[in-house]
């Protein structure tokens, strides 16, 4: 009886070993690439809603939790601890440049363009807390934000140059396999990256790439060139998520009349009375 338990054993280990030994190679091969839908034209369908889950709105690069830029307001305004979204964890500014980056920290609460509701800029509209949109077609393709209702139209024939610098910049654009690059030009000086104070000058330079990874993520990166603020250019990335709530849409979120009170409250001849 025990010699044929032995043997039962024994085929039963030899037959898991060829089966784990057949498995081997499945298991080291990648998995296949994500193919995406398609457009009419044969370019992969980006459209729908799409939003950054991540804290680089507060800070790019890897932070704990802190205090916000309004005691008074305790954790309400509290900084939610967060891991950067930048390669290699360092920003690489020259010298002057990060000690102005330091300025802007400790004047936060008065020089981030965000609380005077101007328009975010690229790529700092990406990743805000709120969702944007992809409107996608041969010619152009449009993102527009929830965020004070910026909007960007990127040219997907032959590249144009920036008329003048503006907030949201001059988007030229086009397809390297299944990824949408988006040469992004003509950004003014007076946007910001995150809440922590990292800037950048009127020589911004943004390459962006939106690649498809599943049916519901895509893979966006981007590469920031500025000579008079960093010493090389670095890049950002992130995932992307579509939101798929049957109802999804963008809504209405025109912060300029919360605002107005931050802005001109002071050139009041009467104090407004608190509501």
């Amino acid at each position: 009886m025990r010699i044929g338990l032995r043997v039962g054993w024994s085929a039963f280990a030899a037959v898991g070993a060829m089966l784990w030994l057949t498995a081997i190679p499945a298991l080291g091969q990648p998995a296949a690439a994500y193919k995406a839908p398609r457009t009419a034209d044969g370019h992969p369908n980006l459209n729908g809603i799409w939003q950054a889950l991540n804290t680089a709105n507060w800070d790019l690069q890897s932070h704990a939790a802190g205090m916000g830029r309004v005691a008074a307001l305790g954790s309400e305004d509290a900084v939610p601890p967060g891991l950067g979204v930048v390669e290699g964890e360092e920003i690489p500014y020259l010298p002057a440049a990060l000690a102005k980056r330091k300025e802007n920290f400790a004047n936060r609460l008065k020089q981030d363009p965000e609380l005077k509701c101007y328009l975010p800029g690229v790529p700092r509209a990406t990743y805000m807390p709120y969702p944007f949109q992809i409107i996608q077609s041969a010619k152009t393709i449009m993102l527009s934000y929830e965020y004070a209702g910026a909007v960007r139209v990127v040219n997907m024939d032959k590249p144009t140059k920036p008329p003048a610098d503006s907030w949201m910049g001059w988007s030229n654009g086009h397809w390297e396999g299944d990824t949408l690059v988006v040469d992004v030009t003509g950004l003014n000086e007076d946007t910001w990256f995150d809440r922590s104070g990292n800037y950048h000058s009127d020589s911004l330079h943004v390459v962006e790439r939106y690649t498809p990874r599943s049916a519901e993520t895509l893979t966006y990166e981007a590469t920031i060139e500025d000579p008079k603020v960093f010493s090389r250019p670095w890049k950002i990335s992130m995932p992307l998520y579509r939101h798929v709530e049957k109802n999804a849409q963008l809504l209405e979120f025109k912060c300029v009349e919360f605002v107005e009170e931050l802005l001109y409250g002071p050139l009041r001849k009467q104090p407004r009375a608190n509501p």
